[in-house]
């Protein structure tokens, strides 16, 4: 299995070379997930019981991260928020690595958005079964530092399937400005998938702003995500381009965050190519 990380420089792009590869699918399972540094926060009263989890190591997050990467498994793409690149606090596992290692994805990515030193290392990561031909970190605007989207193509073109994963600020003023940074990187591609924890709802200014300037859409609404033991809010969002066509939507029943992930079956053109590992 061939692991790969990039820590890139804002604004650039890492081509890679293209490799030979059998017919694409033409469906996909792609799945997002904040994964709380899999601290496991299940219930409201563990933000107390358990938020010294954020800065210290503990014995229970190997196991929690394990169960995660087993979730993982049966997907093509996944794109993960609040993973640590490799800290005190996990034991200096880089997480993303160690997910793709255990669900078995040949490519992983990460992107730390906000370095801590020893102390966290909180990041961005994407796992893939295919092989990318381009990767790109950008850092999203913003007073406070820390928010990054990362971005992936595959194939090559105006066919190339454009993978966008971030995760947006808390202050809804924030994430207007996050919003015309991101309708700049989607209406560059016409095959977009946008995927992340964008701290807003369904029925948001927000959406419904990025909805007006760009060809993205949400195809389902109401997926709730927010908080795992009892969802009552669509934070977590897999926004795609009009190209592409949605096979099933669904959140998942993985409790070992403060959120749950939402996973979609995507049908792709018969144009879009991904190639293999």
């Amino acid at each position: 299995m061939t692991n790969l990380s990039y820590r890139l420089r804002e604004g650039a792009y890492t081509t890679l070379r293209p490799t030979l590869s059998p017919p694409a699918p033409r469906t996909i399972g792609v799945v997002s997930y904040n994964i709380q540094s899999a601290i496991a926060t299940s219930r409201y009263r563990h933000y107390l019981t358990r938020g010294w989890r954020h800065v210290l190591p503990d014995r229970q997050r190997r196991a929690n991260l394990e169960r995660i990467g087993e979730w993982l498994a049966p997907f093509d793409l996944a794109g993960l928020q609040e993973v640590d690149a490799g800290s005190f606090r996990t034991g200096f596992m880089n997480q993303v690595e160690q997910l793709a290692y255990k669900a078995d994805f040949p490519y992983w990515y990460i992107q730390t958005n906000r370095d801590m030193g020893r102390l966290a290392q909180q990041s961005n990561g994407l796992l893939a079964r295919y092989r990318p031909t381009a990767i790109r970190e950008h850092r999203l605007p913003g007073l406070i530092p820390g928010r990054g989207a990362l971005q992936i193509r595959f194939g090559t073109g105006e066919q190339a399937l454009n993978v966008i994963q971030l995760h947006m600020a808390l202050s809804r003023r924030t994430r207007l400005k996050q919003m015309a940074f991101l309708a700049d990187l989607v209406n560059a591609h016409r095959h977009v998938i946008v995927m992340g924890d964008l701290n807003c709802r369904s029925d948001s200014e927000e959406i419904a702003w990025l909805g007006r300037r760009t060809a993205l859409s949400e195809p389902i609404h109401g997926l709730h995500t927010f908080p795992s033991w009892r969802p009552r809010r669509s934070l977590d969002h897999i926004l795609i381009s009009t190209t592409l066509q949605v096979e099933r939507a669904r959140v998942l029943d993985y409790p070992l965050s403060d959120h749950l992930p939402i996973a979609m079956e995507l049908g792709l053109p018969e144009a879009v190519e991904l190639p293999a590992a």
